[in-house]
């Protein structure tokens, strides 16, 4: 409570103390403390957030935004797809099949991680020393077992990487300060897009687009919303989602005004209707 009394989240203290949690569990495996006391503090309780995807309108002027900014498709699949940020930045040119329409998650783009690099201390953080040597790899493992997984992708959608593939092969030509990586969306040079500057990219997008301004995870409940509007059988969500749990469907799949007037309009129809008479 202590965290929460200096203005922190409950959902940040509820991390911090499943980590300790987790931590001193290990320690009382090894023997190291004879007891968790972490298991004798309450966690604080988390409001679940009401989620708020875009409208489809508000889609169709973000992409509209996108076609005239790098890695448009980008936003295309977060939107379409549902993708994790990291699924997205993680994707090689390997991973997808466009003759066939396929898209292979098999990695997740995490966030560098640095250390000093200097002789003398510099007196900054790792991340701001001149001389920083990243001593993270750039992908690491899904999140989960759920997220390795084969996904569909719609004939607009692969004529936008289609068209992709072909500009970065240009620019591939064209510069001499290219690194070729592989990678489906790259920095300028061809470099791994830092998960940081994903999300300035996203949100000068959205003020571009001229909607609100949401979380880039944002996308991701909108792409579920679509799919819960065009009914699409809960198992088939997940597989595209990368859930592993079905309550994971039940909160991400929120159903919008214009879905709650047809099921209003369905049973009124069924209630009211003129009986057929012989």
């Amino acid at each position: 409570m202590m965290l929460i009394a200096t203005g922190a989240r409950p959902a940040t203290a509820h991390q911090v103390h499943r980590t300790i949690r987790t931590a001193l569990g290990e320690a009382v495996r090894r023997r190291q403390v004879q007891e968790n006391v972490a298991t004798l503090a309450r966690a604080p309780k988390i409001e679940a957030k009401e989620l708020q995807p875009y409208a489809v309108a508000e889609v169709r002027r973000i992409l509209s935004a996108a076609r005239e900014r790098r890695n448009a498709a980008r936003w295309a699949i977060a939107l379409s797809l549902g993708l994790r940020q990291g699924e997205v930045l993680g994707l090689h040119w390997s991973d997808v099949d466009l003759e066939a329409g396929i898209l292979k998650i098999t990695t997740n783009r995490v966030r560098p991680h640095y250390e000093h690099g200097c002789s003398t201390p510099c007196g900054k953080t790792p991340g701001h020393c001149t001389r920083r040597v990243q001593n993270k790899e750039d992908d690491g493992p899904t999140k989960s077992h759920a997220g390795k997984r084969k996904i569909g992708l719609p004939p607009q959608l692969v004529q936008l990487l289609e068209d992709h593939h072909r500009e970065q092969e240009e620019r591939a030509r064209a510069g001499q300060l290219w690194v070729e990586t592989g990678r489906v969306f790259t920095d300028r040079f061809g470099r791994a897009v830092k998960p940081n500057s994903d999300y300035h990219a996203w949100k000068s997008l959205l003020r571009r687009a001229g909607v609100r301004e949401t979380r880039l995870h944002d996308a991701r409940q909108t792409a579920a919303t679509v799919l819960c509007a065009l009914e699409v059988p809960e198992r088939t969500v997940m597989g595209v989602m990368g859930w592993s749990s079905t309550s994971m469907a039940a909160r991400y799949q929120h159903v919008t005004d214009p879905i709650w007037h047809e099921v209003a309009s369905r049973v009124g129809g069924l209630l009211w209707s003129q009986p057929e008479t012989n």
